[in-house]
């Protein structure tokens, strides 16, 4: 059954690409010749409404468990930034490929870069997280929802909507896009996601043969750095309804992470900041790194952001 594998996915143009690149890797690394099962999620569907307030990211992968855990799919493809931190029982992240651009983007046709917006321009973005590390740099910028799929938010902005949106590298790259990007902020500037730019490949827990297969696809690097962001958005309570950024990365074997938080209730407000590091082996070594940082923000009254 293996040998066959049915891989469920989203049937946006990105998620598409994503899961075609995850059909040819395991074909090439694992000798499976995989079919993709495509599919409408919750997420897709509800366009009018921000996704922190009608149940968070986890509103794109839901259906696609459902064909997992019906056994119509073998296995599913996420970005990994949209996978909730806790995973339904039943369920395991099987690999995590190697991380493409984790840095997010600054798509405009008229200005060449943030500190270039008129004051009070309209940026688009639907993330929370980069709502608040917005307007601590530009705090007179009217920041506007936008949601669809990447295709469609560029229509927007090309009909006049924004003067700027925000979307990820990777997104943007993977889909031959590059050249819409006029401005990659760097960490410093806007603090990714958790896991932003990583694959993640999920599938039954008891499924055993199959995550063995696919370990192979793991970059165990990205793995480590993952799992350190997701550890700390974990402790946090951290979904789509809380601006978290975690983002980590390796000098030699020491794991250097950084986060920050925001205030929902009061974007405006100073972000809160930790930065912790240590030489990571191993998940738990990566997990505890999460945790650390984690404790850093709460311990500079990170608990009074989280209750708004």
């Amino acid at each position: 059954m293996h040998d066959s594998p049915v891989i469920a996915t989203r049937e946006s143009r990105l998620a598409l690409w994503q899961a075609e690149h995850v059909r040819a890797l395991l074909r090439a690394r694992c000798g499976l010749d995989a079919r993709l099962l495509g599919m409408t999620t919750r997420g897709d569907q509800i366009l009018d409404r921000a996704l922190s307030k009608v149940g968070g990211k986890g509103l794109f992968v839901k259906e696609l468990e459902a064909a997992l855990e019906d056994g119509r799919a073998d296995l599913a493809v996420h970005s990994l930034k949209d996978v909730p931190m806790d995973l339904p029982a039943g369920f395991a992240l099987a690999a995590v490929l190697e991380r493409e651009d984790p840095r997010d983007a600054f798509v405009s046709p008229r200005f060449p870069s943030l500190v270039a917006l008129p004051q009070g321009a309209r940026v688009g973005t639907s993330s929370l997280r980069r709502v608040v590390q917005l307007l601590a740099q530009r705090p007179d910028l009217h920041i506007e929802s936008l949601r669809g799929n990447l295709d469609t938010r560029l229509r927007k902005l090309d009909e006049g909507q924004y003067d700027a949106i925000v979307l990820a590298v990777a997104g943007l790259t993977r889909l031959g896009l590059g050249a819409r990007i006029v401005q990659r902020f760097e960490a410093a500037q806007m603090l990714p996601a958790a896991g932003q730019g990583a694959l993640a490949i999920e599938v039954r827990a008891d499924d055993v043969l199959l995550r063995q297969r696919l370990s192979a696809l793991n970059h165990a690097p990205t793995w480590l750095a993952a799992h350190a962001e997701r550890a700390v958005s974990r402790a946090l309570g951290g979904s789509c309804s809380v601006p978290l950024a975690a983002y980590a990365r390796w000098a030699g074997d020491m794991l250097l992470l950084h986060a920050a938080l925001g205030d929902a209730a009061a974007p405006a407000r100073p972000l809160l900041r930790a930065e912790a590091q240590a030489a990571v082996r191993d998940v738990p070594a990566a997990e505890a790194l999460g945790v650390e940082a984690a404790a850093s923000l709460r311990a500079q009254g990170g608990d009074a952001y989280l209750a708004a």
